[in-house]
């Protein structure tokens, strides 16, 4: 499997699902260009895939990756973590060679 997420990852993103109205169809996983360092993650919820995504589920949840997004995913595990400085989902991409100060963006 290219990706993994913890199942506190899925419980989270299953809770935030339950309050959209409509429910979406599941949730979107991409890279993209931008940030001090090169590329940035983007978690949005989807009603619908497109012919290029690859479509991997989760106790449930749907997750849909486009192809371009998977080159730089394959490998990575996402996680929910909460702790006294926050709490928000954690990339854990073997693919990556460095991280900004703030660890939002990456380059491989």
């Amino acid at each position: 499997m290219a990706i993994e997420m913890t199942p506190h990852a899925v419980d989270k993103v299953k809770e935030i699902l339950a309050q959209q109205t409509p429910t979406p169809a599941g949730l979107r996983v991409s890279v993209v260009g931008g940030g001090c360092s090169g590329f940035s993650y983007q978690m949005n919820f989807e009603n619908q895939t497109t012919p290029i995504d690859k479509v991997y589920e989760f106790d449930g949840l749907k997750v849909f990756i486009d192809q371009a997004s998977l080159m730089y995913l394959n490998g990575t595990k996402i996680d929910f973590v909460e702790s006294l400085e926050g709490s928000g989902f954690k990339f854990d991409n073997p693919n990556v060679k460095t991280t900004c100060g703030c660890g939002s963006s990456f380059s491989v």
